[in-house]
């Protein structure tokens, strides 16, 4: 088995079970899912809880509310639109734009219904014209049309499925126009001319008798789905006409008409028209009638897959879409047989662009701006970033080598070193825990950890300093000055305590209470772990509270050493007041100190145990 590298994954708070169900439990005063007598001091992390896969977060995928003082992780910020643009041409798209074009780039830009690959537009060959081949600047002959989109991957062309262009510019708009095999249908503008046009002559809509249509209307092959929309939306806005302009009100139970459509509006009219004793409101509501022919939106659905069935015969099982390529296709293909829906390879259209989106990131408590990024669609850069690397310490594991048994003395493994193949049960290992501030004041950390760790395989675990401090983030220059300048007074300028690399004679030792090392802005400590046996025989039949142990085999990662620990970390800044408050502070409220303070739950994954 491949060594595991040790990590370190923090807790965000939002998934603490104290703040989800158990601060329900406080008013009544009954225990959840079975733990009496719970206390969120005295409660340990599990790491290997079914809740823990989902709040345990590296710390690159952290942010910081400077707010609230807390870290936040993906699943809890809420999230807000900045802009929606093409990733293919970065064009960005107005938000007023989507409901009437869709969320689909509108420009050239499409993609390859086979692998989804970006599509180019280029021109069939043609012949060159001989007068500009004997021009005297021998200028070379200009494209012409017709033009296909082209995928340079899998080679598929729009020409197979008889889709062709005139313009190298504006597809979007020609392929709403065109259907598979070159013929046109009409656009929203030409339907309403050609409703209108049909309704003046008489034909179609509300109002006409059963049967009456235009010359052109009685091809079913000819209304695309938008078409027969729009012809059933004007039928029933006359029908829903005519039968309410016999009356306002309701004569009777019986002239309710719950199966029409209009009744809804005869029930509203009650309140906006005349009275229940209107004369009119004795009359009989007319009633509605069903299309009938094409122009009034009836298109009688083909039932006869012989077509389909000989196509699948002929081409094979390979010649058919499978899901993926069907859910990548746009809602709506604008032909009529298929209702939008494709079977055949040969049935696949080009796909517009799906837009993307620049999100800002806010907190869910206070609503404070934590991640902004910048409004160029060009750039990646951020106009505010808040994240948690900057303001919350960051834990690095190395294993320690020691040379004697009893861990009285030893070296650190350098970075580049090969990290041990696993642990050996039973046997003591030692790390170093290297603690890195990256804030500009000087922290206090406290650690705490169980002395076992949770699970069936208990492993002892010892933290030889579990409280310490770490200087500031400062600059290295002057670190450098701060330094020469207590070498000059030759009295060890350093604090009591203060232990750097190569500053003691030999190796150093492990001793509690007391730091391994000390930098600029870091400090690295030393933890002892004990890993328990793997083999089930060792366990024990009961548990402290007289629960079954479970005996089932060793699970999936099961004998990976993970150590929860709880960190607390304490720092002072400048105390921040309104501006009316600050002119008239006195010098000693200028150097008053606010305190402030961070803890949460983190897992260091330090390796496998051995099974052997």
């Amino acid at each position: 088995m491949a060594p595991l590298t040790p990590y370190t994954y923090i807790q965000c708070p939002c998934s603490d079970p104290s703040n989800l169900s158990y601060s329900r439990a406080s008013d009544s005063g009954s225990p959840i899912d079975g733990n009496p007598g719970f206390d969120d001091e005295e409660h340990t992390f599990d790491p290997r809880a079914p809740r823990s896969n989902y709040s345990l977060y590296p710390l690159e995928y952290l942010l910081y509310c400077e707010d609230c003082h807390q870290i936040r992780c993906p699943r809890c910020i809420a999230e807000e639109i900045a802009t929606f643009y093409c990733p293919s041409c970065l064009f960005e798209v107005p938000s007023s734009n989507l409901k009437s074009e869709g969320n689909r780039c509108t420009r050239s830009c499409f993609q390859c219904p086979i692998c989804i690959g970006p599509l180019s537009v280029t021109s069939f060959e043609t012949q060159p014209d001989p007068n500009l081949l004997a021009a005297p600047d021998h200028a070379a002959a200009p494209h012409s049309g017709p033009y296909a989109l082209n995928c340079s991957y899998c080679h598929w062309s729009s020409a197979e499925i008889g889709i062709k262009f005139d313009k190298s510019n504006g597809i979007h708009g020609q392929l709403a126009k065109l259907r598979n095999g070159g013929t046109t249908r009409l656009t929203a503008k030409e339907r309403k001319e050609r409703r209108k046009d049909i309704l003046q002559s008489g034909g179609g809509g509300g109002g006409t008798a059963p049967g009456a249509s235009g010359d052109t209307g009685n091809d079913q092959q000819a209304i695309d789905m938008e078409t027969q929309f729009t012809n059933l939306k004007s039928f029933y806005q006359g029908q829903l006409s005519e039968s309410t302009s016999g009356g306002n009100g309701l004569s009777s139970l019986g002239d309710l008409g719950f199966a029409s459509p209009t009744s809804l509006s005869r029930i509203m009219s009650i309140y906006t028209g005349g009275s229940l004793h209107d004369k009119k409101s004795k009359s009989r509501v007319g009633s509605m009638r069903e299309a009938l022919d094409p122009n009034e939106g009836l298109i009688v659905a083909d039932l006869d897959e012989s077509a389909a069935i000989e196509k699948l015969h002929s081409e094979g099982i390979d010649g058919t879409v499978d899901t993926e390529q069907l859910l990548n296709q746009p809602p709506y293909l604008g032909e009529p047989h298929l209702h939008g829906r494709s079977r055949f390879g040969s049935e696949l259209r080009p796909i517009p662009y799906l837009l993307r989106t620049k999100r800002s990131k806010r907190c869910p408590v206070c609503r404070h701006i934590i991640s902004k990024p910048e409004a160029k669609i060009q750039t990646t850069r951020f106009r505010i970033r808040l994240i948690a690397g900057n303001y919350v310490p960051s834990i690095t594991i190395r294993p320690l080598n020691l040379n004697d048994n009893n861990g009285a003395a030893g070296t650190p493994l350098p970075p580049t070193a090969p990290l041990p193949d696993t642990l050996q049960p039973l046997k003591p290992a030692h790390f170093l825990l290297i603690f890195k501030n990256p804030i500009f004041e000087g922290v206090k950390i406290s650690l705490a950890t169980p002395a076992k760790t949770p699970g069936r395989f208990a492993s002892k675990v010892t933290v030889l300093c579990p409280q310490f401090e770490i200087d500031a983030n400062t600059d290295v220059w002057d670190e450098a000055l701060k330094d020469d300048g207590a070498r000059r007074r030759g009295a060890g300028g350093g604090r009591k305590g203060d232990e750097r690399p190569g500053s003691t004679q030999g190796q150093q030792r492990a001793e509690a209470g007391k730091i391994w090392e000390r930098g600029r802005n870091w400090v690295s400590i030393v933890v002892e772990v004990v890993p328990a046996s793997l083999r089930l025989d060792t366990l024990p039949t009961e548990g402290p509270e007289g629960e079954k142990v479970d005996m089932s085999p060793l699970k999936e990662d099961e004998d990976v050493l993970e150590i929860p620990i709880f960190v607390r970390v304490e720092w002072e800044v400048d105390a921040v007041g309104d501006d009316l408050g600050s002119s008239l502070a006195s010098s000693r409220d200028k150097e008053a100190k606010e305190k402030r303070e961070l803890a949460y739950w983190c897992v260091l994954g330090l390796g496998r145990v051995s099974q052997a």
